[in-house]
């Protein structure tokens, strides 16, 4: 073959364009069509497609399986959403690693390297040949919904340099790594899931700020990157057109200009700043007119069908030249060879057979990570290591949060907190707090607080959530000890500033909140640094020294 395109017909190089997602553990009717009879190559899984490591590597085996015997000349790409942290698509059997922001609180680059590499590996051993990892962003501005903990970090030359040691991780473990969301989606107060958000400044700011990581990504030898559905009018001059569809974004700035030759993949067009002001058809045709070689669409069989058809009808009718879907093509094709066959799939397994993906190297690199990123941001008082009197009673307060985001998985039980300090002091209990008692201040916070010595409520972004906040300052006028944990991001605090006894912790799971318990009862030191400032109250790069 002089490429490996030849002989393609016209709707098998529409399907090596297009990944589509489904739902459930099983595959779907509807995805058996897409690849059967619209040749689709390329399969993205989420948390609703992943139960346990058996099941999954039986999935991912049946979806090459079908692709084989569909006759397609290469592996289908299989990718996830493996960012770690609040971003974990794997499921119970997988180690649980930091997300970015703590690994940055690590200001380890070896760390970062080293939980990229260990989370190939599980990855690869499910049949996933695609990590949607790392994010490149740059997380500075406070008010992100979106973004946030995701990100390493607020200083560009630092998240540069983590970006770097995840590319490099991740290809360690051989498995195909992307950077996201190009060009940049740290410096916006809206998320793209909802809305079209806006970036206003030009090349210069760009090149100083939202570009240094992803070309220290690129130079890293990064195989895809994903675009944003973010308007830059500066850029592109025009006020509402999202960067996936410009080609002054795709095919000017990333591929001429920052020289980028790997596979360039639209986030999501089911995403509202997309689908609901373009429309997805539509974006489809002009993201690959832009120079998108991947067309992601996540969740539902029609939508891609529909777009599907829409680049049919464009390329039959001359609108999209056939040149353009073509070259895409080639271009992912390229991608699979360099990394799939069919030889390497994962063979079949038996439940006779011993199966696991996790390690007890994995899970000590993991308590090592999530040691080193526990952040003690505040000790005013000196109440941390807590020292209780055999009477004394901790009090674990919930309350509801409204700052979860599309893009997770985790659900916020202060169940799981609260049974994690049990281990350390039996008298803890957990009472929940109704909206209505922190609007209008009733006898609910102060019986919660008068039946405490201690009161420890986690916040998720209570700094976008005025009920959050709201509570938390209530709690802290009883004139009880109170201990907030950020289980987001760190800049909560912006919203109390009278708290005396703050940690990070930058995510709620299982082993963060161990090392944030061990923190607090005087266990471990906490080491983590701030990688991103808190304004008006603390610079990047500390913590509290006492």
């Amino acid at each position: 073959m002089d490429s490996y395109t030849d002989g393609l017909t016209l709707d098998e190089q529409i399907g090596q364009v297009l990944a589509v997602g489904f739902p459930g553990s099983i595959l779907s009717q509807e995805v058996i069509d897409l690849v059967q009879n619209n040749h689709v190559g390329n399969i993205i899984l989420f948390s609703r497609n992943i139960h346990d490591a058996r099941q999954t590597l039986a999935l991912t085996r049946s979806l090459q399986m079908l692709a084989q015997k569909s006759g397609q000349r290469f592996p289908l790409l299989i990718m996830a959403d493996q960012e770690n942290g609040i971003v974990h698509r794997l499921g119970p059997d997988a180690t649980t690693y930091p997300g970015n922001m703590a690994l940055g609180a690590t200001y380890s680059e070896d760390i970062t390297r080293g939980v990229a590499r260990a989370t190939g590996e599980e990855l690869h051993a499910l049949g996933i040949n695609v990590n949607l990892a790392p994010v490149a962003d740059v997380n500075n501005n406070p008010a992100n919904p979106v973004i946030g903990v995701r990100s390493f970090g607020e200083d560009p030359m630092q998240v540069a340099r983590f970006v770097d040691a995840a590319v490099r991780g991740s290809h360690d473990a051989g498995i195909i790594c992307t950077l996201k969301h190009f060009p940049g989606h740290g410096d916006t107060a809206i998320d793209s899931h909802l809305a079209l958000p806006t970036i206003p400044y030009d090349m210069q700011r760009l090149e100083t700020l939202e570009l240094v990581p992803f070309r220290s990504g690129i130079a890293a030898g990064a195989d895809c990157v994903v675009t944003a559905h973010i308007a830059f009018p500066a850029i592109t001059g025009q006020d509402a057109l999202p960067a996936t569809i410009s080609p002054a974004i795709v095919r000017e700035l990333l591929r001429r200009q920052i020289g980028f030759d790997g596979v360039i993949i639209s986030d999501c067009l089911e995403m509202d700043a997309v689908a609901e002001t373009i429309g997805i058809e539509r974006a489809a045709v002009m993201a690959l007119q832009a120079g998108i070689d991947l067309v992601l669409v996540s969740h539902r069989a029609d939508r891609q069908r529909a777009a599907f058809a829409a680049i049919r009808a464009a390329a039959q009718s001359g609108e999209l030249a056939r040149e353009t879907i073509t070259a895409a093509a080639e271009r992912v094709m390229q991608l699979k060879v360099r990394y799939l066959s069919w030889e390497t799939i994962p063979s079949p397994i038996t439940r006779e057979m011993p199966f696991q993906i996790s390690s007890e190297s994995h899970q000590r690199l993991s308590e090592e990570a999530y040691a080193l990123s526990t952040t003690l941001i505040r000790n005013e008082d000196a109440l941390l290591p807590l020292r209780l009197k055999p009477t004394e009673r901790l009090v674990v307060i919930s309350a509801r949060r409204s700052t979860m985001t599309k893009v997770e998985d985790n659900f916020y039980s202060d169940e799981l907190l609260a049974a994690i300090l049990r281990q350390y002091w039996p008298r803890v209990d957990l009472v929940p707090v109704s909206d209505l008692a922190v609007d209008d201040g009733s006898a609910e916070i102060s019986q919660a607080a008068s039946d405490a010595d201690v009161i420890v409520m986690a916040t998720v972004n209570a700094h976008l959530d005025r009920q959050q906040a709201r509570l938390m300052r209530a709690l802290v006028q009883t004139g009880k000890r109170v201990i907030g944990i950020a289980v987001r991001n760190p800049y909560d605090l912006l919203a109390f500033p009278q708290l005396h006894t703050y940690v990070a912790t930058y995510e709620y799971t299982r082993p963060a909140l161990v090392a944030a318990a061990r923190v607090i009862f005087g266990g471990q030191e906490a080491t983590g640094r701030l990688s991103v400032s808190i304004p008006g109250l603390y610079p990047r790069g500390y913590c509290w020294k006492g």
